[in-house]
């Protein structure tokens, strides 16, 4: 169902000349391609989602990487890239219900320090499906279990 939205979106914009979109959308489908060659399988839906999400962060780091170059140019190309992306991936997940989540997966697997980070990461994460950020989920772990710690120290 994706993968023919996006197929029908590059249509669109092609008819409405809108190079951006065509563009961006022609290297998503590249980038599924290729991915679906590798795994010699055609790929479902989580497996699309997650080359968007991998092609949005490439925009990410990039427009990171040009605006500590001073390129404000390239800037505004990869932002509109971005944009593009965004659009066919799931809504994010708001910052407290994912507090409640990584709270909940701590909770189940009985972690208590950083050395269970990973453990706690790979279940929120399983938990959300791709509607989180995982440097996002990681940051928020770590402080949760870094903040016990903190409460036992100054008892």
């Amino acid at each position: 169902m994706l993968s023919k939205r996006i197929d029908d979106d590059l249509i669109g914009a092609q008819k409405n000349k809108d190079a951006a979109k065509v563009s961006t959308l022609r290297l998503l489908k590249s980038a599924m391609h290729n991915i679906s060659i590798a795994k010699k399988d055609k790929l479902g839906e989580d497996d699309i989602i997650a080359v968007i999400k991998r092609e949005a962060k490439q925009r990410k780091d990039s427009i990171e990487k040009f605006k500590l170059g001073n390129r404000q140019d390239l800037v505004q190309i990869e932002e509109a890239e971005l944009k593009i992306l965004k659009a066919y991936l799931p809504e994010e997940i708001d910052s407290e219900e994912l507090l409640a989540i990584v709270k909940e997966s701590i909770s189940e697997t009985g972690a208590s320090s950083s050395t269970d980070m990973g453990k706690v990461i790979k279940l929120v994460l399983a938990k959300v499906k791709g509607r989180a950020d995982g440097k996002a989920v990681s940051i928020m772990v770590n402080r949760e279990l870094a903040a016990p710690n903190k409460d036992k120290d100054n008892a």
